[in-house]
């Protein structure tokens, strides 16, 4: 890291050089190039000089520990450095989340589908506790939230459900959900008090324009139906619901929220576009980081990333060792220090392995 914090260092001096020729203001695009890199840079050097001046000043408390007689003066410095270490850790790791390079994904706008898992009802139940979960969190974050498809069950919750979530950094704050939740409680419908272990899994999808993914019409084969309600209620008398195949790949996307044909489409697309996207992605790091297989990141929908164990009011994140007893409030949304965690575990990470 200092050796990065270094390289930085210089660049920043070269910048600052650079920028005072009076000859750069002559071609514009090239003054404000090396503008726009100076102002990232200047936030890290003022961060690593932070960094240094509290090191620095552990260092000299703990020189007073091993050199002074005066009991006072050892008290005083030890004191100094209890509050001193706190600080360090925290300007450390804001230092390495700036230090670690920005993935482009992150500002994008989330596409999230929750389904059922294992657990029959009660999966269906904590899909919709899930789903309501994100609901207030993006209520918190002041993002909008748009269905795209939901099939909702006469018991309560979802046997899947998916939805856009457009905002500022959408997808980088949610794309560590992507896994299997699981879920320890007492059913409601269960007499004896016995707990049950049930999961949903949730996949989070960068949304894709069609700059970043361009599909041909004659790959697509479309079919519309009539929608149908819980239990296969009909709740629509004319063909809207719509259902794209991707060709090539067998890929199938349904849509029947929406009472217009027109709508449902256009939804299907949105998410066979991201969904094609995700698996362009995937490819792509895995050709650039083949050695590198970070359990925070990889979004493995197979992979039983969290619990939430109601008896105990507990939620553990199973990759990075995280469990907080506060259940009630995580699904009220509050889900800033989970998300906070794993995003510095996975720039850690992504810190060490460059």
């Amino acid at each position: 890291m200092l050796d990065k914090i270094n390289k930085i260092r210089q660049r920043h001096k070269e910048l600052d050089e650079l920028l005072s020729d009076p000859g750069v203001f002559k071609d514009q695009n090239r003054f404000r190039s090396l503008a726009k890199e100076q102002s990232e840079l200047s936030e890290i050097v003022e961060k690593s000089n932070e960094y240094e001046i509290t090191l620095n000043r552990i260092s000299g408390a703990r020189e007073i520990i091993e050199n002074e007689d005066d009991r006072e003066l050892i008290e005083l410095a030890e004191d100094e450095i209890k509050e001193l270490e706190d600080q360090f850790e925290s300007i450390e790791q804001e230092l390495k989340m700036l230090l670690t390079p920005k993935d482009p994904e992150d500002k994008k706008n989330a596409i999230v589908e929750i389904r059922a898992g294992t657990g029959g009802d009660e999966a269906c139940l904590f899909a919709g506790d899930l789903f309501r979960m994100y609901l207030k969190y993006a209520e918190q974050q002041q993002w909008k939230i748009e269905i795209l498809s939901s099939h909702p069950q006469e018991i309560g919750g979802f046997k899947e459900v998916s939805f856009l979530v457009n905002g500022s950094d959408a997808y980088g704050k949610l794309k560590f959900e992507g896994g299997v939740h699981r879920v320890q409680r007492v059913p409601a419908t269960e007499a004896s008090g016995r707990i049950h272990t049930s999961a949903s899994s949730v996949a989070v999808l960068p949304e894709a324009e069609e700059v970043d993914i361009e599909i041909d019409a004659n790959d697509l084969k479309i079919d519309v139906y009539r929608s149908s309600g819980p239990g296969g209620q009909s709740v629509n008398t004319t063909d809207s619901a719509v259902r794209i195949t991707y060709i090539p790949s067998g890929m199938v996307v349904t849509c029947q929220d929406e009472k217009s044909q027109h709508k449902n489409k256009a939804k299907a697309l949105k998410v066979l576009r991201a969904r094609l996207y995700e698996k362009k992605m995937e490819e792509e790091h895995a050709k650039l980081a083949a050695s590198r297989r970070s359990m925070v990141s990889t979004g493995d929908r197979s992979a039983k990333i969290r619990t939430f164990n109601f008896p105990q009011n507990r939620v553990t994140d199973h990759r990075i060792n995280l469990t907080l007893y506060k259940l009630d409030k995580i699904l009220e949304g509050e889900l800033n220090e989970l998300i906070e965690q794993l995003q510095i575990a996975d720039r850690t990470e992504r810190l060490q392995s460059e």
